[in-house]
């Protein structure tokens, strides 16, 4: 065990100091303009907890390959599905993730939201999360929407790609009745965003998550109830994305207005190594109609190529455009939370 310690210090620490040096100059990765209208990714980096508690150069890893895959994959924006550590009031691991976290600042927008191990659940207290992942740490960013309530456990952030505007909204773990209603509201006043609902615990590997309040004895929503009272009634939704229960899995509904929304689960985090350091870019392409998925390891240099990691969707998404005239809803803050902001 001492050996493992001394070897990952070895490695951790020369990534800590590369990171210092991108640090001082965010644009070193940057991109520069590219044309709108063209593919461009999401990147879904699931469960970190064992990263943050065992193998923070994974993490490091992780961040790292987005920045390098910036340009080539035409990166628009990261989303983290929660689990961010392992311990909620260990320190030392939320310092590892906000190490690795700020290796996109300033270079690719990116998004959290509160896993089961990142609170104490019956309390819902998120005390160490809102230090290190609080509204103040996105408050600049302009792509960064807003927030619920006091703290950042539910928020939503802008980007575009392909031509079209998109939204992301983040839900806390097992989200309660006014949060699923705050989220309606949120997707209601940008009728003309496609929406990325982001969420910890959705799907399960043999469908939408029926029982997680009563198994967590906390009042709140299992993605079944999420389906039927946020998702399904939101002509914007496209897409939900969710961690939590290891394994992945992917199916394809139809909401009220008849359009597709399709529900993904990736979770890595059983896998030896506390996961591997597996990840997944998701390329959106308008013009093509097409959702292409790749599942990569920065830390194994390879990706997966088997077909349920792996696989491209034929998706057509709708031209919302032709809602840009219909009312804005008004949107009204809640305990003194950030409840909207101008869109990108």
């Amino acid at each position: 065990e001492v050996q493992m310690y001394r070897m990952r210090q070895r490695i951790f620490l020369p990534l800590v100091g590369l990171y210092l040096v991108l640090a001082c100059d965010p644009a070193a990765f940057a991109q520069k303009e590219d044309p709108q209208s063209g593919p461009f990714s999401v990147v879904l980096l699931p469960d970190t907890q064992n990263y943050s508690e065992k193998y923070p150069e994974t993490y490091i890893a992780q961040t790292l390959w987005i920045r390098q895959r910036l340009k080539p994959d035409n990166i628009k924006f990261a989303i983290h599905l929660g689990d961010i550590v392992q311990t909620a009031g260990q320190k030392p691991e939320w310092e590892n993730a906000s190490l690795a976290m700020r290796l996109l600042d300033g270079v690719v927008p990116y998004s959290v939201a509160p896993g089961n191990h990142d609170m104490v659940v019956k309390e819902r207290d998120t005390t160490f999360y809102n230090q290190y992942f609080s509204p103040a740490r996105f408050a600049e960013r302009t792509w960064y929407g807003g927030h619920f309530e006091n703290t950042n456990d539910n928020n939503y952030c802008f980007f575009e790609g392909g031509g079209r505007k998109f939204m992301v909204i983040n839900l806390e773990f097992a989200p309660r009745d006014e949060a699923l209603q705050w989220a309606a509201a949120i997707a209601a006043k940008h009728p003309t965003h496609h929406v990325i609902v982001a969420t910890h615990c959705y799907m399960r590997t043999d469908g939408r998550d029926t029982n997680t309040p009563e198994a967590y004895k906390v009042v709140g929503n299992s993605g079944e109830q999420m389906w039927q009272k946020l998702v399904r009634k939101q002509p914007n939704i496209f897409f939900v994305v969710s961690g939590h229960f290891f394994g992945v899995a992917r199916q394809t509904s139809v909401n009220d207005a008849g359009h597709d929304v399709l529900e993904m689960l990736t979770d890595y985090q059983g896998l030896e190594n506390g996961g591997d350091g597996w990840l997944r870019t998701i390329t959106i392409d308008v013009a093509a109609s097409q959702i292409r998925v790749k599942t990569y390891s920065p830390t194994l240099r390879r990706a997966n190529e088997d077909p349920t990691e792996t696989f491209t969707i034929p998706w057509c998404l709708p031209d919302l455009r032709a809602d840009e005239n219909r009312p804005e809803v008004e949107v009204e803050p809640r305990g003194g939370g950030q409840a909207s902001r101008a869109s990108s």
